[in-house]
């Protein structure tokens, strides 16, 4: 998962509980290494030496804020006063970046910690004190007339980097309010966060998370990481005792968790009307200019889809020797690998499956996994799942893992170091204004890596179990991402909707909406596979829906990725470059424009048309091994 913040006007903070990304797949094959290795941990201090360091730098951050104010109602004097007011603002949202980087870096390492937490939210409050500082300049930009603005950049040469904001602020023109209504938006910024605090904090360092008592002695405790690591073990009763204990949990805490998430609803909602959008949705995509077609296509387009998902399900159910599948079947295996990955391994692979993007980007590749950027290991209190910040521009970014030892871990660690190959491309070519780049074109950098990885993989399988287990693996991951990403779009535009008709959400209306996705989505009315009522309280445990139709850009990004993954592999001229190209684009174009130039229209059904394809071939390969296997082998000689 990426992470960033905003980059013009509006400089929200990521603050406190960075979303972490839901991990999918199967169980750990062993368990995690100790965090002994310093080399495993990141090292913070190219960002800032200590704690007293970073609160001298945010000190003196706070004191040069207010500064910023100097150039209001001044725009208009000419382009080189434009051009003083926006460098003055960059190199301010610079300096914050490294701070806020630091500080929820540092809060994630141990969500326990009280100093961490307060550290956090001190960013978070420099980053409104930004964003009301800079509130008035979009209203101004536009005060001066699409005329006045083009006029200024064709004057002022140094005005090139800026380019794409400016015009940016200018097609929000019907969106965007006056000065005094800016600024309160802006002061109020940090309460449009509180919902996905509360959320991180009570998921990660406050609820009491049980234990239970596997049938081979082993005591799992089911934090995020324990039910990531326990939920696909082998033994079905296991399986359904881990489920049962951790989703019981979530259901104790439902009415507190039910709350935060109809408050976030409520806040997307209220913002979006407040800017005059027709919806919280609109509001979500108009961000990056994206069409609404792409969304809808997409859910339509995964609804069309549907029996080939169910016929997963079956195949799912097949290996597993499970007569009617329920949905503690999920996340085991279909066949077993008795084979565990270290990092180094882990590190390794990544570079070896990423050699069809060049020499130079496994250079960086290999230069990141060996220098200490990256948080690999869990432990107690740290912030769960993984992510990428590399919005630091002038650092290199930062990776947070919990690997596992497991081939899950594996494909996360591909995942998360083509977001920050992608950064490091974006950052070595863009100017800061536009280094930065939206979810939309995120994802797809991750899930290349790990097409990648699989096609390693299945070359370098040793015999047909070890390539079943890998095409089954990326079965699931295709699922997690694709189809049940679409299923959490689904969910958001329904809780989204029901708030703007001026309905409710309950906790248990919550989970009447998310079970009936869950039900739909899994084939429960045609039997396929069952859904207890007790786990459709799911949506409790989701951190994305704290960010407002985020969801959605993983399936987009996955049906995107699959196409270049395919049109690289197939050796097709230029196909490497039209890729790197979009990474090296990082935010100087909006992002649905951006792909659709290389190649790939996310608002036609062909791209995800063709990720259906792709996920009914795997599973044409799985039967064709099985089918191989099943037949009768030839009648010795006489």
């Amino acid at each position: 998962m990426h992470l960033a913040p905003s980059l013009l006007a509006v400089l929200m903070a990521v603050s406190g509980c960075m979303f972490a990304a839901e991990a999918n797949g199967s169980a750990s094959a062993t368990p995690p290494a100790p965090e002994t290795a310093l080399a495993d941990t990141w090292d913070l201090t190219v960002l800032f030496s200590d704690a007293a360091t970073w609160e001298k730098a945010r000190q003196a951050l706070a004191a040069d804020i207010p500064g910023l104010k100097a150039f209001k109602g001044r725009l208009a004097e000419g382009p080189a006063t434009l051009l003083e007011a926006l460098e003055k603002q960059s190199a301010l949202h610079l300096r914050y970046t490294h701070l806020s980087l630091y500080a929820n870096l540092l809060a994630d390492e141990d969500t326990r910690v009280a100093e961490g937490q307060e550290r956090a939210q001190l960013a978070s409050q420099l980053g409104s004190d930004l964003a009301q500082a800079s509130s008035w300049l979009s209203p101004e930009i536009l005060a001066l007339g699409d005329a006045a603005v083009h006029a200024a950049i064709a004057a002022e040469p140094r005005l090139a980097p800026y380019r794409f904001g400016l015009e940016n602020a200018l097609r929000q023109r019907p969106h965007t309010l006056g000065a005094e209504a800016e600024n309160v938006l802006a002061a109020l910024s940090p309460l449009t966060q509180a919902a996905g605090n509360i959320h991180g904090i009570l998921t990660n360092a406050d609820i009491p998370w049980p234990t239970v008592t596997l049938s081979d002695g082993t005591v799992a405790r089911l934090d995020a990481s324990g039910y990531t690591r326990y939920r696909g073990v082998t033994n079905r009763d296991d399986r359904k005792r881990v489920f049962d204990a951790f989703w019981g949990t979530f259901q104790t805490y439902a009415r507190t968790l039910g709350t935060a998430l109809y408050n976030q609803n409520l806040s997307d909602v209220i913002s979006a009307r407040a800017r005059n959008y027709p919806d919280a949705l609109g509001a979500a995509l108009s961000a990056n200019d994206v069409p609404g077609e792409v969304y809808t296509t997409l859910v339509a387009e995964v609804n069309a889809a549907l029996p080939a998902l169910h016929r997963y399900f079956k195949l799912r159910a097949r290996l597993l020797g499970v007569e009617q599948a329920r949905y503690h079947d999920i996340y085991p295996p279909m066949l077993g690998l008795e084979k565990s990955f270290t990092l180094a391994e882990a590190k390794r692979l990544t570079i070896e499956s990423t050699r069809p993007l060049g020499r130079d980007y496994t250079d960086w590749l290999s230069e990141g996994l060996n220098g200490r950027w990256m948080h690999a290991y869990p432990k107690e209190g740290k912030q769960s799942g993984a992510y990428m910040a590399g919005y630091g521009y002038t650092v290199h970014p930062f990776v947070l893992m919990n690997f596992n030892n497991d081939y899950e871990g594996v494909t996360t660690l591909a995942h998360e170091w083509g977001h920050a190959m992608h950064s490091r491309l974006a950052n070595a070519t863009q100017p800061f204004p536009t280094a930065d780049y939206p979810i939309f074109t995120a994802e797809i950098a991750s899930v290349v890596n790990e097409v990648l990885l699989l096609e390693h993989m299945l070359k370098t399988a040793r015999d047909d179990d070890e390539r079943l287990y890998y095409l089954g693996a990326a079965l699931e991951g295709m699922r997690g991402t694709f189809f049940r990403q679409a299923m959490f779009a689904e969910f958001e535009l329904a809780t989204h909707r029901e708030v703007e008709s001026g309905g409710a959400l309950s906790s248990e209306g919550l989970t009447r909406i998310y079970g009936d996705l869950l039900r739909r989505y899994h084939g429960d009315a045609e039997g396929v596979l069952k859904i207890d009522e007790a786990y459709c309280v799911e949506w409790a445990y989701i951190p994305h829906f704290y960010s407002a139709y985020y969801v959605y850009q993983y399936a987009t990004s996955m049906a995107a990725a699959n196409l270049f993954a395919d049109r690289i592999l197939a050796g097709e001229a230029g196909a490497v470059e039209t890729y790197l190209g979009v990474l090296r684009a990082g935010g100087s174009r909006h992002p649905y424009q951006l792909v659709k130039a290389a190649g790939v229209d996310l608002a036609t059904p062909a791209p995800y048309r063709s990720t259906v394809l792709r996920f009914s071939a795997i599973m044409d390969q799985i039967e064709a091994i099985l089918a191989k296997r099943a037949a009768p082998g030839p009648v010795p000689a006489k």
